[in-house]
């Protein structure tokens, strides 16, 4: 087969190769982290918009303890000391309101929308 290039095809016949390249971008997108820092009793950024699969981390920059949830605790950390973080990844499209239970004057929002951020 001199001078034949012999390629794998996927079903949509693109070469697999760029089918992985394609397949990596998407789960590079999907696994997306966004970090909201908790710094002076504030949520930073406040409002935020992303795309469905992207985690918030938020991160306790504060000398005191924060604790982040969900207005109907979809979700809910433990107690963060200064430095510690919580993790939420978000599915499903919607507004999403949190505050911090042991100061609930610090609020925040999430809007997860297709397309995202």
């Amino acid at each position: 087969m001199d001078g034949v290039e012999v390629r794998t095809l996927t079903d949509g016949g693109q070469p697999a190769s760029d089918t992985a390249n394609a397949l990596t971008s998407f789960i590079s997108a999907a696994e997306k982290t966004v970090e909201v820092a908790i710094s002076n009793f504030t949520f930073t950024p406040n409002q935020l918009t992303i795309g469905p699969g992207t985690t918030v981390k938020w991160v306790n920059h504060d000398d005191i303890p924060h604790l982040v949830a969900e207005k109907a605790l979809a979700f809910k950390s433990q107690a963060l000391d200064t430095n510690d973080s919580f993790s939420f990844t978000f599915t499903k499209p919607g507004d999403v309101e949190y505050f911090c239970v042991l100061h609930p004057h610090m609020t925040g929002k999430i809007t997860v929308k297709v397309g995202g951020a």
